[in-house]
């Protein structure tokens, strides 16, 4: 049984109250019992005193008086008898050295009875043969026996006596006392149990109640308020069980809603906490939580989002605003949620519009590129064709010089269309691969003769370093050729003099790793996102000769991704780029 149980506090408190009035009771009883049995002692004493006097102020014999006097004195009693200044008379001879006529001449308070005609009483000490000192109390009272004497008649009793009698009776009630707690612990402890049984039924069903089990009923026992009470607690659990499940209904159909929204969806409070998100909002959520490890910041969610709800919260209206981090664009949208009268928080949509922007770029890059890229040979062609047909050369060697310009621009004008051509296949996967066996090291040496030429002219220094473990891969050499012919005429176009182009090919966990980096101009890292999309250029101004179409790279990355590889690039102005591809692992077919 705990001892917070409601058992244990009954029980507890009917036996405190009943302690409390027992122990109040006890004192009282015991003190009054103690008042009165002194002062039936003294009251006693004190008629005794009185008896003796009268008698012998009735009897002219004097010694028939004392004769008297001694039989009304019990066994404990003493009394002495002063009929004046030179006579003093003992029930007890014991008492003579006690008890002379100068101590109760000279005692301040017997003294009275002398010179006051009062009546006194005193509590004095009495040696016994034992050597200890016992109480005792003494009554004196006046003897007005003789018409010229002062006299006194003195009595007393040891407080013994009185001292047995009050503990005799303490005692009996004390006993009476403990008697009725014990009997009083029983009863209550029977009353509590009684009381207490039907709402430790209703508790333990409880507990199975907030544990979902809604089959548990109540036992009515009783047909008092805590019958009623069990009665009530039943009817309460049938309706609970009927609106938990109407809720668990409703919170799975919100929960299927929210999981299939492409959307993302915050649900806040009023003090801008979160409380419900579903999937898209997540993801949104952790790509904060990059950005915050980024920036250092220790915000929980975009100060523009914050300012949002504050806005949606405060005005009562729907409001809209974009976000944007790490390269990526939300729209949100922001409506207040009222519970009745007052706002309880906010309802946060959030729309990933990243693809949609990029989509919008590509489309106006690519047309803008596109219409930029066949300006200048179309322009060309029409003006030295129009020069041909003008006879404006003069010469043959002018003529010639004309024609080869009209085929270098139409040449350039088929490159770009064969491109294009190429990387609509691929994105549309008609491109088909044919995988082979390749010995590595002799195709990455014949790649880097045919760049020899081209880098010694532009003065950059070319080196390849093949540190594979196995000498057989399989691939498309072709693609892969235009894959590495595409990144190093980029390397070599954008390093200075002096610079350094590299091939490195090793082994990796995932298979063949190839690495194409230079010293060059490098890339700014707001274009590093841009650089595997059409059209992508760096700026003019860091690129030496003749400029590409801008379609390089976006074919690079088709074919990487046809191989089911990855690629991606490192790069910081003015130290260069490195580009890094791996093909994964294929059993090599036996040549």
């Amino acid at each position: 049984m705990k001892w917070n149980s409601v058992v244990l506090k009954l029980w507890a408190t009917i036996l405190l109250l009943v302690f409390v009035v027992l122990f109040v009771l006890l004192v009282l009883i015991i003190q009054f019992f103690n008042d009165f049995v002194g002062e039936r002692a003294t009251d006693s004493l004190t008629n005794t005193a009185y008896r003796i006097a009268v008698n012998l102020e009735r009897h002219d014999d004097l010694e028939f008086g004392l004769e008297v006097a001694w039989e009304l004195l019990d066994d404990v009693t003493n009394a002495i008898i002063i009929t004046d200044e030179d006579h003093i008379y003992y029930s007890q001879q014991d008492d003579a050295e006690k008890f002379t006529l100068n101590y109760f001449y000279n005692d301040p308070v017997f003294k009275k009875v002398f010179t006051g005609n009062k009546t006194v009483k005193k509590e004095i000490q009495l040696s016994s043969e034992t050597g200890n000192v016992d109480q005792a109390l003494m009554i004196g009272v006046p003897l007005d026996k003789f018409s010229n004497q002062k006299g006194a008649v003195f009595i007393y009793q040891s407080l013994d006596v009185m001292n047995d009698t009050m503990k005799a009776t303490n005692k009996i009630i004390m006993w009476s006392a403990l008697i009725a707690f014990i009997l009083t612990t029983v009863f209550a402890f029977f009353l509590s149990t009684r009381i207490t049984a039907p709402l430790r039924k209703m508790r333990e069903s409880a507990a199975e109640v907030a544990k979902g089990k809604f089959d548990v009923k109540v036992p009515i026992l009783t047909r008092d308020e805590i019958g009623e009470l069990a009665k009530t607690f039943n009817q309460m659990r049938k309706q609970l069980k009927i609106n938990v499940t109407a809720l668990k209904q409703e919170k799975e159909q919100l929960s299927s809603i929210l999981s299939s929204m492409a959307d993302g969806v915050i649900t806040f409070n009023k003090a801008g906490e979160i409380i419900v998100t579903n999937p898209p909002a997540q993801q949104f959520m952790k790509a904060w939580e990059k950005e915050q490890e980024i920036n250092n910041d220790t915000s929980k969610i975009p100060q523009k989002l914050i300012n949002l709800i504050n806005d949606a919260v405060a005005n009562e209206t729907e409001q809209t605003g974009e976000i944007s981090f790490q390269g990526k664009y939300w729209t949100v949208i922001v409506t207040p949620q009222f519970d009745e009268q007052s706002i309880r928080g906010a309802v946060a949509v959030l729309r990933d519009m990243t693809e949609e922007r990029k989509l919008d770029k590509l489309r106006k890059d690519f047309i803008a590129n596109v219409s930029h890229e066949l300006r200048t040979p179309i322009a060309m062609l029409q003006g030295y064709s129009e020069a041909l047909m003008d006879d404006i050369a003069a010469s043959e060697q002018e003529r010639k010089e004309i024609t080869t310009v009209i085929n270098e621009e139409s040449q350039r004008m088929g490159r770009l269309v064969n491109e294009l051509l190429d990387l609509a296949r691929l994105e549309s996967g008609q491109m088909r691969l044919y995988k082979e066996n390749v010995e590595i090291k002799p195709f990455i040496e014949r790649i880097s003769k045919k760049f020899m030429g081209v880098a010694k002219v532009s003065n950059v220094r070319l080196e390849i370093q093949v540190e594979t473990m196995k000498k057989v891969y399989t691939f498309d050499p072709d693609r892969i050729e235009q894959v590495l012919t595409n990144l190093v005429d980029n390397a070599i176009r954008h390093t200075h003099e002096d610079g350094l182009v590299r091939i490195i090919v090793k082994d990796s966990e995932k298979g063949l790793q190839i690495e194409v980096s230079d010293n060059g101009s490098g890339i700014s890292e707001e274009d590093l996102p841009f650089v595997f999309e059409r059209f992508y250029k760096a700026d003019k101004a860091r690129t030496r000769g003749r400029s590409g179409t801008g379609l390089g790279l976006a074919i690079v990355k088709n074919i990487i991704d046809a191989h089911q590889g990855t690629i991606y690039v490192k790069s910081k102005i003015g130290q260069g780029t490195t580009f890094v591809f791996v093909l994964p692992q294929e059993n090599e077919r036996k040549l």
